[in-house]
């Protein structure tokens, strides 16, 4: 089946979908919940074999580990699916609204995009979570996901499509893609007109090449390059906390901090431990010459290591001479994710939260935390770093649109 037959289903699906109450559909996420559970066995079998071959491939242990899952894993991804549908429903909601002088009613309320592509790299997860959100918001999802993955992404997704049958709803609700070749994401952003809204979530380059290739329209999730300020007004206990938190709480995460700035006024306290700490967990640490004074374990840091998303034991780190330095750096090589600071002073709290340019910043606290989950709004979608429509993590609402509803009693216009 060609993608441009896969969107039309999935039109109809939508038009299913968009006039669905939250009672159908929040029973088929849990019926897609308990599905995944009861059918761990087949999900598990088909990830194993996506894992050895990943093996075999030579993939990295950042990519193996996105790629990986186990009973634990299903079980969340389960969770997530209940947690969804106990939140509110978007579709519906009026959003703003108000009697005119003339005595029309005027509605702006929340509705579904219709049927949404999503473009994703190795994570399994990812199937379960755009199937879900999506589901809930109204919208028919159309996942592509990588080839490494694919028997994983099969089986989940035969699992969810079986789960929705059952409870009135459209199976072609959910779709996946062939992932054999490159073919199916080209269709897939030339679908305009039959697909409302593309959402890449993985590495820059998949995301720049759909951001420029596609002629749906896209809202772009970005990569993590993630710094840790530690400000001349740190605590130096909490900042060594935060900093590993943000480090190495997961490695393969985009709001992984990827990079540490530190106070030429704390450098002296500060780095010794932060770097013996690091060492200690196995993280390699690419840093200027300030930084490289104190430990002969210290890699030297070329400027493309300041700009890059590691994914892995490795993180940038430079001195710097000020909080203005600081924002002067995250401005050159940030990505606009999650930028955090760890200072006492609520003053440069405060200017480093009004200069930095990023979806999320962070006072005293680990980037980890840039996650639908965490900031409440159950499974995301990704995290948008535009600012058009939708920025930080996607939650329900974001996979809405709205429209005005104008209720009259015969108006006219002179």
């Amino acid at each position: 089946m060609t993608v441009n037959e896969q969107a039309k289903r999935a039109r109809e699906a939508a038009a299913a979908l968009a006039t669905a109450t939250r009672a159908t559909k929040d029973t088929a996420l849990l019926a897609m919940a308990d599905a995944l559970v009861a059918r761990a066995g087949e999900i598990l079998a088909a990830n194993a074999a996506d894992v050895e071959a990943g093996r075999e491939a030579g993939l990295s242990a950042a990519i193996i580990d996105r790629l990986s899952l186990t009973e634990g894993r299903v079980d969340a991804m389960a969770d997530a699916l209940r947690e969804m549908a106990a939140l509110p429903d978007p579709v519906g909601e009026v959003v703003r609204g108000s009697t005119l002088p003339n005595g029309l009613e005027l509605r702006q309320v929340r509705v579904p995009f219709g049927v949404v592509g999503i473009i994703y790299e190795g994570r399994p997860n990812v199937t379960v979570d755009a199937a879900g959100i999506c589901l809930k918001s109204g919208n028919a999802a159309l996942l592509r996901g990588s080839s490494s993955a694919a028997r994983s992404n099969a089986a989940l997704t035969a699992v969810l499509r079986d789960a929705v049958a059952t409870t009135g709803l459209p199976a072609d609700a959910i779709q996946l893609l062939d992932a054999s070749s490159r073919d199916s994401v080209k269709e897939l952003m030339r679908a305009r007109g039959l697909v409302d809204v593309l959402i890449p979530r993985g590495g820059a380059s998949l995301i720049k090449t759909v951001v420029e290739e596609s002629t749906v329209p896209v809202i772009e999730t970005g990569v993590g390059n993630c710094h840790v300020y530690i400000d001349a007004a740190a605590d130096l206990d909490k900042a060594l906390t935060v900093l590993l938190n943000s480090k190495t709480q997961r490695l393969s995460t985009c709001n992984t901090a990827e990079s540490v700035l530190v106070h030429a006024s704390v450098a002296e306290a500060f780095l010794p431990r932060a770097l013996a700490a690091f060492q200690e967990a196995g993280v390699t640490v690419h840093g200027d010459p300030a930084v490289a004074a104190y430990s002969d374990a210290v890699v030297p840091a070329t400027d493309e290591d300041f700009g890059t998303e590691y994914l892995s034991a490795d993180i940038s780190a430079a001195v710097v001479d000020s909080l203005s330095a600081a924002v002067a750096h995250i401005t050159r090589y940030g990505s606009q994710h999650t930028e955090a600071i760890v200072t006492e002073s609520v003053a440069a709290a405060r200017e480093f939260v009004a200069r930095v340019d990023a979806a999320a910043v962070m006072v005293n606290a680990s980037t980890r935390f840039t996650d639908g989950g965490e900031f409440g709004f159950g499974a995301e979608i990704g995290i948008s770093t535009q600012k058009l429509h939708a920025r930080g993590p996607m939650g329900l609402p974001e996979l809405t649109s709205t429209k005005y509803i104008v209720t009259g009693d015969g108006h006219i216009r002179t």
